[in-house]
């Protein structure tokens, strides 16, 4: 089984720029995609972004396309989330997640089997 560890959040003002980790233990060979989901207090869990492990192929949610970047260190086992132009509506826990099973449905939470402790990221006006 895969294990999961964020890091990498905090305070930034509007404007600004984060970049969350994600590292990867365990049996990661079996590991077919890996997501950053978000949720905001009072909201339902979020897609953000995701990334194929093996092929690289990666897909976002509309509101931060162009502002996100999802990449791998496949030598680290880490995936990264780079954070620009970050405004308020972007403050929410974060979560990486791992999906084992291959499934096409990246951006749904039901199809990913382990998930990170969060990572809070906060957006001050």
């Amino acid at each position: 089984q895969v294990q999961l560890v964020e890091s990498g959040g905090g305070l930034v003002q509007a404007g600004g720029s984060l970049r969350l980790s994600c590292t990867a233990s365990g049996r990661t060979s079996s590991t077919y995609t890996m997501g950053w989901f978000r949720q905001a207090p009072g909201k339902e869990r979020e897609f953000v972004a995701a990334i194929r492990w093996r092929t690289g192929n990666t897909y976002y949610a509309d509101s931060v396309k162009g502002r996100f970047t999802i990449s791998e260190d496949n030598a680290k086992n880490t995936v990264y989330l780079q954070m620009n132009s970050l405004n308020t509506e972007d403050t929410a826990v974060y979560y990486c997640a791992a999906d084992e099973g291959g499934s096409a449905f990246y951006w749904r939470t039901l199809f990913y089997e382990t998930w990170g402790q969060g990572t809070q990221v906060t957006v001050s006006s």
